[in-house]
Formats: C-alpha cells, structure tokens, sequence
C-alpha cells in the first residue's frame, strides 16, 4: 500500500500547486472600473449557470445513486456521487478561476503592452483547471483503492435489495461506477453548456455582425455577454469534465481488464498475485509520472520569460510534459514488471517483457501528440487549408461551406489511421492489456493539454472585455493574437478529446466484454451474430440522430436569443450606447434555454444501453457500442476540424490579411456565414459526441454482470 500513499502525496502537491495559481490570479489587479464591472456581471452570470444546472444534475446523481446502492452493490452509490463530485469541483474550479483570469489578462494587456506577460496570466488561469483535472481525477479513485485495500478479484456482493442473479464484483463495481459518475456529469455539462455558449454565439454574431453591422464583442449587443459567459461554462467547465472523464475512464478500464486477464490466465498459467496486483498498480503509477511532467512543465512555462511567439511557449510546455512522462513511465514500468519477467510471471501477451506496457503508453502518448499536429494543420491560419478556405469567401457563403466540408472530410483520415496504428501496435505488443494502457498514455499528461485549452477561452474573454471596456487598439491586438492562439489550441483539445475518446472507448469496450465473460472463458463478441450487427447499425444511426438533436436544439435557442436582442437593441439609446441592454435578462433565457434543453439527450445516452440489454443481451449492446464508436470518431473529428477552420478561416479575413476583404465586406459576411455553422459544429456537437459513446461504454460496463443473467428477446 506504500505506493498508494506516495502516490496520494503527489496529488496533494498538484492540488496545492492549483490553489497557488489560483491565489497568484485572485491577487493580480482587475483594471478600470468598466472591466470590473462587465467582469463582474460575466462571474455573477456563469455562477448562477452553474447553480441552476446543478440542481437538475444533483438530483440525477441521487436518483441513479439510489438505484446502484438499492439493486446493484450496496456501497456503489457512494463511488458513483464521489465521481460526480469530483467532476463538479473541477467543473467549478475550473469556471471560477477563468472568470477571474479573464479580465486580469486584458489587464495586463493594457498594462504591459507585451504578449509574453498576458500570455503568463492567461496560461496560470488555464493552468488551475488542467492541472485540476488531473489531481481530482485521480484522487477519487486513488481514495477507492485505499478504502477498499486494492482490488479483490474474488469477492461477489449485491446491492440493499438481493435480487437473483445480480451478484457482482464489489470493487471492480466501485471502480466503474466512479467512471460513471464523472461521465453522467460530463455529458450535462457539454450538452448544456455547448447550447448556452452556442447560442449566445451565433445569436451575438447574427445580431452584431449581419443585421447591425457592429464590432465583435460590441457591448451593445446584449447577447455579448451571454456569449462571454458561455465561453466558461464550456469552453472552461465542460471541457474540464470531459477530459477528467477519458482520464478517468482510461484508468478504471485499465484496472477493470487487468481483473478480466488475471481470471482468463491466472489458474491456466499460473500467474501470481504479484502480477496481477502490477497490472492494477500500473495505470495509477503512468498517471503519477504524468502528474510530475505535468508539473514541472506548466512551472517552467508559468516562471520563464516569455517572447513574442506564445505558440513556441505552449508547445514547449507539451513537449516537456510528454517527454517527462515518456522517460518516467519507462522507468515505472521496468521497476513493476521487471522482476516478474524475470520470474516468467508475466502474461503471455506480453511481447516483449516488462517493456510491453511502456511501449503501448508510447504509443498513446505519440498518437496524441500527432493528431494534435494534423489538427493544427487543418485549422490554423499559418496553414494552407485555412487560408484556402479565406481566400475562397469572396466567392459567397455557398462555396465557403463546400470548401469547409471538404476540410473536414480530409482531415478525418489520418486521425483514424493513427489510432488505428496504435491500437494493432499496442494489442499486438500487449494485448488487450496494451490497448488500455495506449488509451491511458494518451491522456496521462492531460493536465498540461488542458491547461493549453483553457487557455484559448480565456484569451478570447480577454480580447471581448478590451473591445467592450473601449480598451486601447493595441490592446485588442495583443488579445487578438492570443485569440488566434487561442483557437488553434482550442482545436487542438478538440483533437485530443476525440483520438483519448477512440482510445478510451475502445479500452471500455474490451473491459466491458470481459465483464459479461464467464471467469476463464475467452473474451468474444460475435460480429457474425445478427444480433451484434443489428446493434451496430443502431449505434451508428443513434450518433445521426444524437447530433441532430444536439443541432436542432442549439438553432432553436440561438434564432430565440437573436430576436429577443433585436427587441432590446430596438430600444432608444441603446445602439447610440447611451442606454445599456439588460443583460441579466439575456443571460437567464440563455441559461433557460440550455437547461430546458439538455435532459433529454444526457439521459438517452444512459437509457440505451440499458434499454438494449434489457431486450436484446449484451452481445447486441456490444453491436451498439462498435458501431456508435466506428460512426462518431470520424464525424467528430468533421465537426471539430471543419468548425475550427470555419471560425480561423473568418479570422484570418478580420486579420485584413485578404486585401480588400476586411470586417464588413462581402467576404467578411460569408465567413461569419460559415462560422456560424462551424460553431454547432466544433463546440456543440463535436464534444458532446465523444462523451455520448465514452458514457453509453460506461454504462454498459457498469451494467454487465447483471445484464448478463437478463434477456427478454434470446
């Protein structure tokens, strides 16, 4: 249990290192007294958000909470509120410290004039939620394995209310119901939060850009601060709870297949404790050298002196972290598995010794690192199809949104072939073992990947706050840069949330066989059943209908918001900016509008599995998730990369770097035509995708023992 414990020292030193970065922002000034006021009405705004979405989501937790604890395993409903609760403290750590880093970096801005000091604020303010995700995520499953002594892979337990046939592995069901708690969190977070800001967005866009002809970010226009605030509320909260979710998922189902090996090999092969207790402690320890690379990365970014060019800052601060964690994990993995291979107590899926697992987390670390580079390939102005798709904007709306398409559909492939690459890497070197452990490379220095994306967000409320407040020009130049930073980065994330979803579904997939597989038996799911195929189509056909509704839903709200602003700005004074729109009122329809709108897809996504398994087995649910997962990898990494090159293509055209084709020309137009399809595309739809088929795998894991035993239709 030593390890345990070091390892829970570690997160406390991350932990305290967040809450030090958070004092260093608090302590910085605010600025003029219009940038405290309009930052203030953005906090007060995204906590009264917050607020109200966590009444719907608290009493979700503690109805399925109930329902685990009463007919599943009596002390799972604890794990699974313990999950939710670390997902919502980082949710909410992660919005506060932006609300606050926000207009201290526009501050800084006005102050310095430099874009290496503004970038400094911005990245400690990003930093806090990163490394947030990182320590909260790990400390609730770190405080499980404490409890509960390890993993005991032999014990069988029920819930409050015995039901025949229901017995089940208590801590493997403590583990995969933390993953499910953080999971059911995730997802009302992206879902809501990507209509609330998306809708503001647009909403904000259509109102300033295309039927007033007004700046961005004007402070007339009264969906702005809506807008402002839902660059938090997702951008910041939501994507902290979906990357604490992957990581978390990859950990659980990392530890749910070393259980599923240690039962198929243990009794033929004669493997020991010893090694089934390594392949547990494994996952947690990658994690833990992620943690220290993490760490000392951001530090080196947040105490050097910064130049000019804050994409070489950023990227160096990643390359450090992933290199640190490269050289820390081989070290970890010689010191756990050596002496076993020197035994010959490793499993025989073990290729090449004690360095198989080191080799599938490279593998992980690598493709993530690679899909981050073709995402900025695809969506950064300093690219080639960016500027393609500017130069195109004169043209009009109808060939800027074929050209975008057409981004996206190519951007797909290489993605998909890396991770498919990495996965027949990491099961052939490893085994099935390998593919978890990949899915955990990928995200073990999560902390720092999320950092660089809250960093994006932050610049951007910056750079609104300098237009709003009537900061100087130059002022708005620096925010500007970091903005298209920002995006870049944003885009990257995105990227990165996708290919660690692919991994991490595929991971719960694997475990989630294993799960329903009599102990020795060996693992399978029968593509030539019908029942397996007519899952898949399903799957499939149920991401379809998922980003529709996702679609649909952010439309609605978005052409609600436009014409209620149109209403305010109709009002005398207001466009002359002698009489302030009420904000207040646009800020609660938007946080209307969004919580109205996000039960129903949060909650298909939980009923599906159960539903399926009910009728069909779990060999048809396992059809399910294949198919959900093949169909939304590439249509995620679509919406992402075409959403992002939309948004940098208009951009690139405010940049005045197209002659004759700055803000307000017909070009100009036809981009924000594009952004604004592009925004559903990439902040909406794109994210919640992932989270859709990571928590419908989830359920379905945390589901298996009994759905088992339960077939209506056989």
């Amino acid at each position: 249990m030593t390890a345990w414990y070091l390892v829970l020292c570690l997160i406390v030193l991350g932990i305290a290192y967040v809450f030090f970065n958070y004092m260093r922002i608090r302590r910085m000034n605010e600025g003029t007294e219009d940038m405290v006021e309009m930052a203030g009405i953005i906090r007060s705004g995204a906590n009264t958000f917050m607020l109200t979405e966590y009444k719907s989501i608290c009493l979700v937790l503690v109805v399925v909470a109930a329902i685990f604890t009463l007919f599943i395993e009596k002390t799972s409903g604890l794990s699974f509120l313990l999950g939710g609760a670390m997902s919502s403290a980082v949710c909410v750590l992660g919005m506060k410290s932006a609300t606050y880093a926000n207009v201290r970096t526009a501050n800084r801005a006005r102050e310095s004039l430099s874009i290496g000091e503004t970038v400094k604020v911005a990245l400690c303010g990003g930093s806090i939620s990163g490394l947030a995700v990182q320590t909260f995520g790990m400390l609730g499953l770190v405080v499980i394995m404490l409890l509960q002594g390890g993993v005991d892979h032999t014990s069988t337990s029920t819930g409050l209310i015995k039901l025949g046939g229901m017995a089940c592995n208590p801590t493997v069901m403590r583990i995969s119901t933390y993953s499910l708690g953080c999971s059911i969190v995730a997802m009302f977070n992206r879902v809501a939060g990507g209509n609330y800001t998306k809708a503001a967005d647009i909403s904000s866009d259509i109102l300033g850009k295309i039927r007033h002809d007004l700046p961005e970010d004007d402070s007339r226009v009264p969906n702005t601060i809506a807008d402002f605030i839902g660059d938090n509320v997702n951008d910041i909260a939501g994507n902290c709870s979906d990357l604490l979710e992957s990581f978390v998922a990859t950990m659980s189902a990392s530890i749910m297949i070393a259980v599923t090996l240690y039962q198929t090999h243990g009794a033929k092969d004669a493997i020991t404790d010893a090694t089934f207790n390594a392949t547990v402690m494994f996952p947690i320890i990658l994690a833990a050298c992620g943690l220290i690379g993490c760490l000392v990365g951001l530090m080196i970014a947040n105490f050097k002196k910064m130049g000019d060019n804050p994409s070489h800052e950023l990227d160096m601060s990643t390359w450090i972290s992933a290199g640190l964690t490269v050289v820390l994990g081989g070290g970890a993995a010689f010191l756990i598995f050596g002496k076993l291979g020197q035994s010959g107590n490793l499993y025989e899926d073990f290729l090449i010794g004690w360095a198989s697992p080191w080799v599938s987390a490279v593998m992980g670390i690598i493709s993530g690192v690679a899909i981050g580079v073709i995402t900025e390939y695809y969506t950064s102005t300093d690219h080639k199809p960016t500027r393609e798709l500017a130069e195109i904007c004169e043209e009009g709306e109808a060939f800027v949104v074929t050209k975008g398409d057409a981004i996206g559909s190519r951007s797909c492939l290489l993605p998909v072939l890396i991770i498919a690459i990495a996965l027949l890497i990491s099961g052939k070197v490893c085994g099935t073992y390998g593919i978890a452990i990949s899915a955990l490379g990928m995200l073990a220095f999560v902390g720092a990947t999320v950092s660089i994306d809250a960093f994006g967000p932050i610049a951007d409320n910056a750079g609104g706050l300098a237009e709003s407040c009537h900061l100087d020009p130059d002022v708005r130049k620096i925010t500007d840069k970091l903005d298209a930073v920002g995006n870049t980065t944003a885009a990257i994330g995105k990227g990165f949330a996708i290919g660690s979803a692919a991994f991490a579904t595929v991971s719960l997939i694997v475990a989630y066989v294993g799960n329903y597989t009599a102990i020795g038996a060996e693992l399978s799911l029968n593509f030539a059943s019908f029942f397996v195929v007519a899952g898949g189509i399903l799957g499939g056909a149920l991401v379809e209908y998922f980003s529709a509704m996702l679609t649909d839903n952010t439309i609605d709200s978005a052409k609600i918001m436009a014409d209620e602003g149109d209403k305010m700005m109709s009002i005398p004074g207001v466009l002359e900016g002698k009489v302030k729109p009420d904000y207040n009122k646009m800020i609660r329809l938007a946080a209307q509008e969004a919580i109205h709108k996000m039960v129903v897809p949060s909650v298909l996504a939980l009923f599906i599995p159960v539903a399926g398994g009910l009728l069909f087995g779990v060999q048809f649910v396992g059809g399910i998730l294949v198919g959900a997962t093949v169909v939304a990898i590439p249509r995620a990494i679509f919406m992402g990369n075409s959403g992002g090159a939309f948004d940098n293509a208009k951009k690139y055209i405010e940049g005045e770097n197209i002659p004759g084709h700055g803000k307000g020309s017909p070009a100009h137009k036809a981009a924000v035509t594009g952004d604004t399809i592009g925004d559903t595309r990439k902040d909406v739809v794109g994210v919640a995708l992932d989270i859709f088929i990571k928590l419908m795998s989830t359920v379905a894991n945390t589901l298996a023992p009994v759905l088992k035993n339960i077939a209506l239709i056989k």
